[in-house]
């Protein structure tokens, strides 16, 4: 063998080794980036989990700061309804039913808010149009028209509503009397009226009525 082809093998050797060299350091440098990236997943999770948690603790918290502050906040519960373009609340305690407007009979010689009288369920009930108690213009009943019936004891009647808009809960702080606003003898019927102008009337006082009694009386005749 002559020096060229020994030359020529020790070159090979060289290279073949230098190949397994990298090829080494190729799969060394592959495990490290592995394991960087599996750290980093790990570092990730954690993170992720810690972020988890914390918006848990955090929602846990305020929830538990609106518990409170609902506690310590009384509530009136209402029945929030529309006539002539004006919003009116009625505490639920007092609201028995909604019933449609329907076969509603005018009765002779009664003051001009009794509509008429209707029957429900067996039972006949005087409906009142309180928009004369307020001031509030007439309108056209709709499809969207309701009768709420209400009743404290043995006293029922129904009120005319445009629109029944549904069941509400106010805090009782929200609710401000302005006497500036209704005058007249129904004004003590109007327990007060919310920032947004909620009319929020006093069923009890409206119930407790002289004139409602009386006009109960002929009803039930």
């Amino acid at each position: 063998m002559d020096e060229t082809q020994i030359a020529s093998l020790n070159g090979n050797d060289s290279k073949t080794a230098a190949n397994e060299r990298d090829g080494v350091f190729a799969e060394e440098v592959g495990a490290s980036d592995s394991k960087t990236t599996a750290v980093r997943q790990k570092i990730g999770q954690i993170d992720n989990d810690a972020k988890k948690r914390i918006l848990r603790e955090r929602a846990k918290k305020l929830s538990q700061k609106r518990s409170a502050e609902d506690s310590a906040t009384e509530f009136l519960q209402v029945i929030e309804f529309r006539l002539s373009q004006e919003r009116y609340a009625a505490q639920v305690n007092y609201v028995r039913e909604v019933f449609p407007l329907k076969d509603v009979t005018p009765i002779p010689c009664t003051p001009s808010f009794v509509l008429g009288i209707m029957n429900v369920r067996g039972q006949v009930v005087s409906v009142l149009d309180i928009r004369s108690f307020f001031d509030l213009p007439a309108q056209a009943n709709t499809e969207l028209s309701k009768v709420l019936i209400v009743g404290k004891d043995d006293v029922e009647c129904g009120i005319l509503t445009d629109e029944i808009i549904g069941e509400k809960r106010i805090p009782l702080e929200m609710i401000h009397t302005d006497g500036h606003l209704f005058h007249g003898a129904w004004e003590d019927c109007v327990m007060g009226v919310t920032p947004d102008r909620l009319i929020v009337i006093g069923m009890d006082k409206l119930l407790s009525d002289e004139k409602l009694t009386v006009q109960q009386e002929v009803s039930d005749r």
